[in-house]
């Protein structure tokens, strides 16, 4: 399996299917072909291309309305629920943010925003979405056992590095990548100071990708 960063909050994993997540790319490339879109909330900086992309896009409910609207093919879940879609199991957890549909005229409000599992070829994936820290990170370990947590740490409209450092002890994956941050001067964070913090006082690895890096999500680390 590869995981792929491209900026902001938007990650692609390629294995049997091929996941999109939050597909809005700062460079303004365009996003990688994929099977399965999902959205975490519908400010514009996550819904991104969602609706010009027109893939299989698993969304919170009331988003989800709003792109099948847009004659995207959205499948709506809500917190705690999940669905299987061509062999990729998806979980909706919990995200403390806002989430406002920006793309709608004056806008209007978007459903809870969320977190996702995303479970393939044998390997967990948590993107955590935009959020605030939450004791809860700890139900998420327990019940999903996560190989990787993609972690915002920008501040400011997320949690910042220090709150990161202790969702990551919380969710216990092995290899933490952070995500949410530098897209903006009001984000600007130093990730090697996270890293250096996690890596000197725990056993997890930290992953500091640059926007277009791959990288290999080895089957060793899989829970088996």
């Amino acid at each position: 399996m590869y995981l792929s960063y491209y900026g902001h909050s938007c990650i692609f994993i390629e294995g049997s299917k091929r996941v999109l997540i939050d597909p809005f790319i700062p460079s303004g490339d365009t996003p990688p072909d994929c099977d399965i879109v999902c959205v975490t909330h519908g400010h514009a900086d996550h819904l991104g291309e969602t609706v010009s992309l027109k893939r299989k896009t698993v969304a919170p409910n009331e988003l989800a309305k709003y792109l099948a609207a847009q004659g995207v093919p959205a499948e709506a879940l809500n917190i705690g629920g999940g669905i299987e879609m061509n062999g990729v199991l998806i979980t909706m957890t919990q995200a403390i943010h806002s989430s406002w549909i920006e793309d709608a005229g004056d806008g209007y409000y978007g459903g809870p925003a969320a977190g996702y599992i995303i479970r393939m070829d044998g390997v967990t994936i948590y993107h955590a979405g935009d959020t605030a820290l939450f004791s809860d990170m700890k139900l998420i370990r327990d019940l999903y056992h996560p190989d990787v947590a993609l972690l915002p740490i920008g501040d400011r409209f997320t949690m910042g590095p220090d709150e990161a450092m202790i969702a990551a002890s919380y969710i216990g994956a092995p290899l933490v990548i952070p995500i949410h941050y530098n897209t903006w001067e009001k984000i600007a964070q130093d990730p090697e100071l996270f890293r250096h913090a996690i890596e000197k006082t725990t056993d997890m690895h930290v992953a500091i990708l640059a926007p277009g890096e791959r990288m290999e999500i080895a089957d060793a680390n899989a829970h088996k």
